[in-house]
């Protein structure tokens, strides 16, 4: 890459339009949360802080720089007025250990923590209404214990380890971690997961029970394929933006 400024350009738009989205969802409606890709073995491209922070609604790609997995530049002039986020060994420990990862996706959605403390699981409880929430339901959704501030490699793997395997985890107290192949992937499992925690929140406050979906329900939700899975969902997140 001999001119990151230029070459990344698409990556850096759609990581702003990623954190765009988080706060249009009302996962990151504050100054708090940051999303990030993947680039190479050493580096990866991230929403840092600038000095005209506004808050994710108002992310644009010139708030995206290209660092390494250690917080340093990953270029000539790339942090220049500009410095990675506190909690960017959240980022950097999980693509260190999962090479499967992509993206990574850190937000604060208030009604995943409520759900969370009110002791209610992100379980399977919808079917059709949400098929890819209702699989990554089914397979479990870990919960990191600790409420601190990952802002070392030590906390990082405690909540790498916590994660596993599975695409997201929840912080107590904090938010949750999503992760994908790619960027749109992890925020829309992230989206997928705030919005099971809403309805969990909604159904007990109405006095309900929740029940997970029946096995042979699930079996037979069908796989709709990436096109419509990812393809479609993305842009009708971003179509939401204007």
């Amino acid at each position: 890459m001999t001119d990151p400024s230029t070459e990344l350009a698409p990556l850096r738009a759609e990581i702003a339009d990623a954190c765009r989205v988080l706060a249009s969802r009302g996962l990151a409606d504050g100054h708090l949360g940051h999303v990030s890709l993947r680039i190479d073995a050493d580096r990866l491209l991230v929403r840092c802080r600038g000095p005209r922070e506004r808050g994710l609604a108002w992310t644009t790609a010139g708030d995206v720089r290209l660092v390494t997995l250690d917080g340093e530049t990953g270029a000539p002039g790339e942090l220049d007025g500009w410095s990675p986020p506190n909690e960017l060994p959240l980022h950097t420990e999980v693509l260190r250990s999962r090479p499967d990862v992509g993206a990574v996706v850190h937000a604060h959605p208030p009604e995943v923590v409520a759900a969370d403390l009110a002791g209610l699981r992100i379980r399977p409880i919808v079917g059709a209404y949400d098929i890819p929430g209702a699989r990554l339901a089914a397979g479990g959704v870990p919960v990191h214990p600790r409420g601190v501030l990952i802002r070392n490699r030590r906390l990082a793997a405690e909540m790498v380890q916590a994660l596993g395997d599975r695409p997201v985890v929840l912080l107590r107290g904090h938010g949750l971690t999503a992760t994908g192949e790619d960027v749109p992937e992890a925020v829309l499992r992230a989206v997928s997961v705030d919005r099971i925690a809403r309805l969990s929140l909604t159904v007990v406050s109405a006095g309900g029970e929740l029940r997970d979906l029946p096995a042979e329900d699930l079996a037979e939700l069908p796989d709709l394929g990436a096109g419509f899975n990812r393809g479609t969902a993305w842009r009708h997140e971003l179509a939401r933006l204007s």
